[in-house]
C-alpha cells in the first residue's frame, strides 16, 4: 500500500508539470483520448481471485454488432463462430427458418423478407466477409517494410518489462525500478537494454531517454510525431491495447478498483504512454528511405478506416445466424418453462430448506437434492449471501475480499479457534511455516543453491511424486488447512464479536449484525416459513496444479470458497439477538430453526457441514436423514457430470470423479460453468420440474414479497451483470480464445502469481484456457449469449432498466437478452427499447 501511495505521489507530481506547459489544451486532449480508450479494455485479477471478467466489458454501450466490426478493425478479432459453424447448427434443425426470420428483424436486415435467399447466400459462399484491413501501426508496417517482426519485439520487450513490474512476490529478484510508476520503470528499464538496438534499431536507447518524464507529454509528442489523424486516436490507441491486451488489462485492473472506490488512478494512461513511446522509438530508429511516405500513406489510411463506421466492417451474415441461435435457444427455454408443471407453495412446513449460489453447477445438485425425499425446498442466491466480507484466515495479515468484485468489503471478519492459547499456537505454526517454505523455495530455486540441491535432496522426492502421480495424495494441502494441524482445522471459524484493534475494527456489531440479516432474508425472499434445519451452502472446488482454481471456485465471494460467507450468515442468523430483533421487522425465525453453514465442493460433489456442533440433540435424527440425502444426492450429481466426461457406471464413477480432483496431469477437473445460457429470476415453482442440464443460473425471487421492487434492482444491477460477465467471458473464450482466452493449458508458465503465459514469454493471458470450453473432440461451451428470464411485471422491470444506463446497455445493445413472465405472458426485450410478446409455444 505504501508502495503504491508512492507511485501515486509520484504521478501527481508528474502530472503537476503540464499547468505550467504552453501546450497544456493539447495534453488535456491527449489525455481524454487515453482515457477513452483505456475504457473500451476489460480488466483483469490475478490468479488468487481470477473471477469471471466481461471480455466486452467496456464496449456494452455499443451494440453488439458494431463492436464485432470494432474489433475486426482493432484486432482482426472474431466475435461470432465462422459461417460453417451455423450452417451445422441449420442442418442438424437446430436453427430454423423461423429463428433466422426472426434475427433478420432484430438486426433491422433489409434482407429480412427473403430468408431462403439470405440462407442460400450464406450457404454457397461460407465466407461471406471480405478480410477487413486492420488499424495500421508503425510496428506493422515497418514488417511489411523490413520483413522483421518488430510487433512481436516490441510486445515481447514490453512483456518481460511488465512481468517483472507487476509481480506480486513471486519473483526471487525483484525489478529495481517497482517502487517508480509504470511509466518511469518502463523508461528507466528501455534507456538501458540493448535488445532493440541488437535486432537493428540503432540509437534506440538513446530515443528513449530524450522522451519528456512527463506520460502525458511523452504521449503528446508520439501523437503529434507520427502524424496519427485526431479522428482516429481512439481505435490507433485501442490497437495498441490490444497488441498486449494481457498486460494492459492488468493495469486497467488497478485504475478500475481505484476508480470503483473514489480513488483517481493514471495506471493505464501511463501504460498507453508506454506503447506510444515504443511506435514513436520504433519511428525514428528505422532507416529506411522508403519508411516515411510508407508511414504516411498508412496514416491516410487509418483516417479513412476512422471514418468508416465500426459497423460496416463486422460480418453481418455471422451475426445474423449467432442471433438466430440465441434465439433458438430462447425458443426452448421459454417452452420447457411455460409448459413444467408450476407447483403451488405448498403450507406444510418444509423438512429442509437449502439456500445454494445461483452457480450453474448448484442447479444440478439441487435437482437431485429435491428428488431424495418430500419437503426439501431449494432456494439459488448470490454466494456471498449478501454478506460482503473482508475475512482474515488463520496466521495471515492481508485480508481477502468476500463479495464481487463489483462491491467494496464493508466488514473484516478474523478467523479464529474457540481457545485463546490454541489460536496463537496455531498463528505461530502457520507463521512459522509459511517462512520455512520462503526460504525453501528460495533455496531451491537460487541461482547457485539449486545446483547443489538437485543431487543430494532430488531422490528424497521420489516417494512423494509416486503417491502424487496415483492419487494417493495430494501435491499440494488446500488453502484453508494448509500449516494447521486436523484439529484445528475442524475448530476454526469466524469472530463475529465486534473489536477494535488500533485504528482498525473487525466483527460485527448487534446493529450491523441486524441488517445484514435482515437484508440477506428479503433478498433471498425467506422471510417465513422456516424449516426446522436452513442450510447456508457456499461451494468452492478441489483441484491441483491449476493456475485457474480460483475461476472454479464463487464468483460472488471474490474467486474463493464461499465456505467464509456461509459461516458468517449462519453464525449471525443463529444468533437469539438477532432473530429477537427480527421479530420486530417482521421476520419470524421460530426458535427450533437451525441455520447450517455448508460448502458444495463443485469438483466432486460432496457437501460438508461445518457447524454440526449447534445442532441441538432434538435435531440429531434429522440431521443423519438430512446428511444421508446430502450423500445420495451428491452420488446423482456425479453421475449426470461423469456423462460429459464420457465416463460410464462401467468406470466406477464416484472413484473417477474424485480422483480427477487430485491428479495434477489432469487439465479438466471439472466442466466449471462452461455452457451457461439462462439466468432465471423466479421462484423454484417455476423451474422445480424442469431439467436445466446444469446450464442455467438460478435466483429464488417472488416479486409478490418486493413491495417496492428494491429486491429486483438490486438482482438486475449485481447478480445479473456478475452472470452475463460469466457468459459472456465463456462466450469471448470460445469465439476468439486468441484474443479473449488463455490458450492452451498444457503451455501455461505462471508468471509474477498474477497470471500465465503461453509460452516462455509474450502477453498475459486472459479468459479462459481452451480446454475449459473444449473437450479435444467438440465444444463443451455452446457460444450462446445469455438469456435472462424474470418472472415480475414488466412495468417495474422497464423502470429499473430506464433508471440504469449498464443494465439499458446489456439489454438493448445485445449483450443478454432479456425476456419477462408478467401474469403467464411472455415478453422479449427489443433493441429498439419496447416490449414485444412472444407465444410460449412458438417455433
Amino acid at each position: 500500500m505504501l508502495q503504491l501511495e508512492a507511485k501515486q505521489s509520484h504521478r501527481k507530481n508528474h502530472l503537476s508539470t503540464i499547468g505550467r506547459s504552453s501546450d497544456f489544451a493539447k495534453v488535456d486532449t491527449v489525455r481524454a483520448a487515453l482515457l477513452r480508450a483505456g475504457q473500451r479494455l476489460a480488466p483483469v485479477w490475478p490468479l488468487e481471485s481470477f473471477v469471471a471478467v466481461n471480455p466486452y466489458l467496456g464496449m456494452t454501450d455499443m451494440t453488439f454488432g458494431e463492436v464485432a466490426g470494432r474489433l475486426a478493425k482493432v484486432a482482426g478479432a472474431r466475435t461470432t463462430m465462422p459461417i460453417a459453424y451455423y450452417l451445422d447448427l441449420l442442418a442438424q434443425r437446430r436453427i430454423t427458418e423461423s429463428d433466422v426470420a426472426a434475427a433478420l428483424d432484430d438486426c433491422d436486415d433489409s434482407r429480412a423478407e427473403d430468408v431462403e435467399g439470405f440462407l442460400r447466400q450464406v450457404g454457397s459462399t461460407p465466407s461471406t466477409a471480405a478480410p477487413i484491413e486492420l488499424v495500421p501501426t508503425v510496428a506493422d508496417e515497418a514488417r511489411e517494410l523490413t520483413g522483421k517482426d518488430w510487433e512481436r519485439l516490441a510486445s515481447e520487450r514490453i512483456a518481460n518489462w511488465a512481468a517483472a513490474y507487476f509481480d506480486e512476490g513471486y519473483a526471487l529478484w525483484p525489478s529495481a525500478t517497482r517502487a517508480e510508476t509504470i511509466f518511469a520503470s518502463w523508461k528507466a528499464e528501455a534507456s538501458i537494454d540493448r535488445t532493440p538496438e541488437l535486432m537493428g534499431l540503432k540509437g534506440f536507447r538513446q530515443v528513449v531517454k530524450s522522451l519528456p518524464d512527463d506520460p502525458l507529454e511523452a504521449a503528446r509528442l508520439a501523437l503529434e510525431e507520427l502524424g496519427v489523424p485526431r479522428t482516429a486516436w481512439e481505435l490507433y490507441l485501442h490497437r495498441l491495447l490490444l497488441r498486449v491486451g494481457g498486460w494492459a488489462a492488468f493495469a486497467a485492473r488497478t485504475a478500475w478498483e481505484r476508480n470503483r472506490d473514489g480513488q483517481a488512478d493514471d495506471s493505464l494512461i501511463e501504460f498507453q504512454a508506454v506503447l506510444l513511446s515504443w511506435e514513436l522509438a520504433l519511428h525514428r530508429t528505422l532507416k529506411d528511405a522508403a519508411w516515411p511516405s510508407r508511414w504516411a500513406n498508412a496514416c491516410r489510411r487509418l483516417a479513412a478506416t476512422a471514418e468508416c463506421a465500426d459497423e460496416e466492417a463486422a460480418d453481418w451474415d455471422a451475426v445474423i445466424l449467432q442471433t438466430a441461435f440465441d434465439r433458438a435457444e430462447q425458443r426452448r427455454t421459454i417452452a420447457n418453462l411455460a409448459g413444467s408443471n408450476v407447483r403451488e407453495t405448498k403450507a406444510a412446513r418444509p423438512r429442509v430448506q437449502a439456500v445454494f449460489c445461483i452457480d450453474v453447477r448448484s442447479e444440478v445438485f439441487r435437482r437431485h437434492f429435491e428428488s431424495t425425499a418430500d419437503g426439501i425446498e431449494t432456494l439459488g442466491f448470490a454466494g456471498f449471501f449478501a454478506f460482503p466480507l473482508a475475512y482474515v484466515p488463520i496466521g495471515h495479515v492481508k485480508a481477502r475480499a468476500q463479495c464481487p468484485v463489483l462491491l467494496t468489503p464493508r466488514h473484516t471478519i478474523l478467523e479464529s479457534l474457540p481457545d485463546e492459547q490454541d489460536h496463537q499456537r496455531a498463528v505461530a505454526r502457520r507463521t512459522l511455516k509459511r517462512h520455512v517454505g520462503r526460504a525453501w523455495y528460495s533455496f531451491k530455486m537460487g541461482a547457485i543453491s539449486c545446483f547443489s540441491f538437485v543431487g543430494p535432496v532430488g531422490l528424497g522426492y521420489l516417494p512423494k511424486l509416486f503417491t502424487d502421480a496415483f492419487g494417493l495424495t495430494r501435491p499440494v494441502p488446500t488453502a484453508d488447512s494448509a500449516g494447521l494441524p486436523a484439529s484445528s482445522v475442524q475448530a476454526k471459524g469466524p469472530r463475529l464479536e465486534h473489536e477494535q484493534h488500533g485504528h482498525a475494527a473487525s466483527g460485527l456489531t448487534l446493529a450491523e449484525r441486524v441488517e445484514l440479516a435482515a437484508g440477506a432474508l428479503r433478498a433471498m425472499s425467506l422471510t417465513g416459513g422456516f424449516a426446522p434445519l436452513v442450510m447456508i451452502v457456499g461451494h468452492g472446488s478441489t483441484t491441483v496444479n491449476n493456475p485457474h482454481a480460483a475461476g472454479l471456485d464463487c464468483g460472488a465471494c471474490g474467486g474463493n470458497s464461499g465456505e467464509a460467507n456461509a459461516r458468517v450468515a449462519a453464525g449471525v442468523l443463529n444468533d437469539p439477538a438477532v432473530r429477537k430483533a427480527l421479530r420486530s421487522r417482521g421476520i419470524e425465525v421460530p426458535q427450533d430453526t437451525i441455520f447450517l453453514a455448508c460448502l458444495h465442493d463443485t469438483t466432486t460433489d460432496e457437501l460438508t457441514i461445518f457447524n454440526r456442533a449447534d445442532v441441538p440433540s432434538t435435531h440429531a435424527e434429522q440431521l443423519l436423514e438430512l446428511e444421508q440425502w446430502l450423500e445420495q444426492a451428491g452420488r446423482g450429481a456425479r453421475a449426470e457430470r461423469a456423462l460429459r466426461f464420457s465416463l460410464t457406471a462401467s468406470d466406477q464413477v464416484d472413484e473417477a470423479v474424485l480422483a480427477r480432483s487430485r491428479d495434477w496431469s489432469q487439465v479438466r477437473p471439472e466442466w466449471g460453468l462452461a455452457g451457461c445460457r439462462a439466468f432465471i429470476v423466479a421462484p423454484r415453482s417455476r423451474t422445480a420440474e424442469v431439467d436445466l442440464g446444469g446450464r442455467a443460473f438460478l435466483h429464488s425471487y417472488d416479486w409478490r414479497q418486493d413491495h417496492d421492487f428494491s429486491t429486483l434492482e438490486l438482482i438486475m444491477t449485481a447478480p445479473m451483470v456478475v452472470a452475463s460477465w460469466i457468459n459472456l467471458q465463456y462466450y469471448g473464450s470460445t469465439v476468439e480464445n486468441r484474443l479473449f482466452g488463455a490458450g492452451n493449458k498444457t503451455l501455461h508458465n505462471v508468471v509474477g502469481k498474477i497470471g500465465v503465459l503461453e509460452g516462455n514469454t509474450g502477453d498475459l493471458r486472459v479468459g479462459l484456457p481452451w480446454q475449459s470450453v473444449h473437450d479435444g473432440r467438440q465444444l463443451q461451451h455452446e457460444p450462446l449469449r445469455l438469456s435472462v428470464v424474470i418472472e415480475a411485471p414488466r412495468e417495474a422491470v422497464q423502470q429499473i432498466i430506464e433508471r440504469h444506463a449498464s443494465v439499458r446497455d446489456l439489454v438493448t445493445n445485445g449483450w443478454v437478452h432479456l425476456i419477462v413472465v408478467d401474469t403467464d405472458r411472455w415478453y422479449r426485450w427489443t433493441s429498439a427499447g419496447h416490449w414485444e410478446e412472444t407465444a410460449a409455444d412458438s417455433q
